[in-house]
C-alpha cells in the first residue's frame, strides 16, 4: 500500500483526520466514499478536491465508492447553507446521476475489473422503502438530540443567524447521512468517509452511530475549503460556477479559468488539482520564481486540469482560441472556433448587424469600418488606417480595395475586424 495520508499530507487536501486512519488504511486495501450532492447534471470544480482524494485513494490501492445523494439529495444538506434548497424529483436525479458517473469516468476507473475498481452507490437505493417508523427506531434512538444540535451546521442555523431557522427535514439530515456510513459500513465493508471541512459534523455522526449500534470502529476524513488568495470564493466566475460539462462552460473558458489564478493560489492549486509529482512541482515552482511573467505554473496547471476533464483535443482548441487574442493566429483558427467559444473570446467586443444580402452583394471595407463599426470614424479615416496597413480582416491584413463577401463569414454569421493589435469590432450578418 501506497502512503495515502502521506500523499494528501503534502499535496495540501488534508484539513482534518481521525486518529488511527493512517495506521488502518496502511494494514490492507481498505474502502472509502465520498458523498456527491446531485442537484445538478454536471459537476463544477467545487467538488474537484473530493473527487481527487477518491482518485490518490484508488491509485494507493484502495477502493473508492462515490455516493451520490439521491435521497438525501431530496432532503438538502444545511452544511455552509443559509437557506433550504429545492428539492428533486426521482426521475431528475436519475438523470443526473447518470451524467455525474459519467463525469466521474475520466478521473476514476470503474471498469477495469480491478480489486480496487470504483463503484458508484445512490443512497436513494436503500433509503427509499425506508419507512419513518423503522427509521426512527433504527436509526433515530441511537442519537440524541443534544448531540445533534451541538454540530455548527446546526447551531449556525439557530442562532439567529439566518432569520428562517431550519425545517425538521434539514434536522434530519445529518441522520440520514449517519445512517449512509452504517449502511456502507455493513454491506461494503466501508470503513472510511471522505469530504470537505464543512462535513466533519456530518461525518462524524456516522463514525458515532456505527460505535453505538454495531460497536464498530470508523474513521473520518476531511479537505480543506478551497480559497483564493484576493478571498473571493474559488470556482465562481462573473457568469456563475465553473462547471465540467462543456454544456454550461465551454473548455475555452474553463481553460482560461486555471490560467489566470494569482500566483499564490497557483503553486497551491498545481498540488490539489494535478497528478504531478513532488518533484516536478518543485522544478516548476523554482521556474515560476524566477520568472513568473511566463506564468509556467498557471500554463501547466490550466493544461493538466482540461486534458483530465476535457481531453487533449479540447484543450488544444482552448489554447488556440486564447492565441487569438494574444498571439499570432490566423482566419484558419477563427473559422474553427463554434460560435459559443468565439463569442466568449470576444466578449465584451463592439457588434453591429449587417443584412446577410449586403455581404453577398460585397460589402466594401471602408464602408464597413465607416459605416457599420466603430473602427473609424468616416470614410477618410477609414482610407488611411487601411493606407497605414492596420486593418484586418478575419485576422489577414487587407488593403482599401478589399471587398467582404459570403466566404469571410464564421460559423456562417460573423465577420471579424481588426484596428491594430487590441481594437476588435465583430459585423453580426443576419
Amino acid at each position: 500500500m501506497k502512503n495515502f495520508i502521506e500523499e494528501v499530507t503534502w499535496r495540501g487536501m488534508l484539513h482534518d483526520v481521525m486518529p488511527g486512519t493512517e495506521e488502518h488504511l496502511l494494514e490492507q486495501m481498505r474502502a472509502a466514499y465520498v458523498g456527491i450532492d446531485p442537484t445538478a447534471d454536471s459537476l463544477h470544480i467545487g467538488h474537484l478536491v473530493s473527487v481527487m482524494l477518491l482518485k490518490h485513494f484508488q491509485l494507493a490501492g484502495h477502493k473508492p465508492y462515490a455516493l451520490v445523494g439521491g435521497a438525501t439529495g431530496m432532503v438538502g444538506d444545511p452544511s455552509g447553507k443559509s437557506n433550504e434548497r429545492n428539492l428533486l424529483d426521482e426521475e431528475a436525479l436519475r438523470h443526473n446521476q447518470n451524467a455525474i458517473k459519467n463525469q466521474l469516468s475520466r478521473f476514476l476507473d470503474f471498469n477495469s475489473g480491478a480489486e480496487n475498481a470504483a463503484v458508484l452507490v445512490n443512497n436513494y437505493d436503500w433509503m427509499k422503502d425506508f419507512s419513518f417508523l423503522e427509521f426512527i427506531r433504527t436509526v433515530g434512538k441511537h442519537i440524541t438530540v443534544n448531540y445533534m444540535m451541538a454540530k455548527d451546521s446546526v447551531k449556525k442555523r439557530l442562532n439567529g443567524e439566518f432569520a428562517d431557522g431550519m425545517s425538521f427535514t434539514e434536522f434530519c439530515y445529518q441522520l440520514m447521512q449517519g445512517y449512509d456510513f452504517l449502511h456502507l459500513y455493513k454491506e461494503n465493508n466501508i470503513t472510511l468517509q471522505m469530504g470537505g471541512s464543512d462535513q466533519w459534523g456530518n461525518i462524524t455522526t456516522g463514525t458515532e452511530l456505527i460505535r453505538r449500534t454495531i460497536s464498530e470502529k470508523a474513521y473520518a476524513l476531511t479537505c480543506p475549503l478551497i480559497t483564493k488568495a484576493d478571498g473571493t470564493k474559488f470556482g465562481k466566475s462573473e457568469g456563475g460556477n465553473i462547471w465540467l460539462s462543456a454544456e454550461y462552460t465551454s473548455p475555452y473558458k474553463f481553460y482560461q479559468y486555471w490560467l489566470n489564478v494569482a500566483d499564490a493560489d497557483a503553486e497551491r492549486y498545481i498540488k490539489i488539482f494535478t497528478f504531478i509529482s513532488r518533484e516536478d512541482i518543485e522544478a516548476l515552482v523554482k521556474e515560476h520564481t524566477e520568472a513568473p511573467h511566463l506564468r509556467v505554473l498557471q500554463r501547466r496547471l490550466a493544461e493538466e486540469v482540461t486534458i483530465m476533464v476535457h481531453g487533449q483535443e479540447q484543450l488544444d482548441n482552448a489554447i488556440k482560441a486564447s492565441n487569438i487574442l494574444f498571439g499570432n493566429s490566423s482566419t484558419e483558427d477563427l473559422k474553427q472556433l463554434d460560435e459559443k467559444t468565439f463569442l466568449e473570446v470576444f466578449d465584451g467586443v463592439g457588434q453591429s448587424e449587417v443584412a446577410k444580402a449586403d455581404i453577398e452583394a460585397g460589402l466594401n471595407i471602408v464602408d464597413a469600418l465607416a459605416a457599420n463599426s466603430d473602427l473609424a470614424s468616416s470614410n477618410g479615416d477609414a482610407r488611411r488606417s487601411l493606407q497605414a496597413n492596420s486593418i484586418s480582416v478575419n485576422k489577414e491584413k487587407v488593403t482599401e480595395d478589399y471587398v467582404i463577401t459570403a466566404n469571410d463569414l464564421i460559423n456562417d454569421q460573423f465577420v471579424l475586424l481588426q484596428k491594430g493589435k487590441k481594437n476588435y469590432f465583430i459585423l453580426h450578418v443576419k
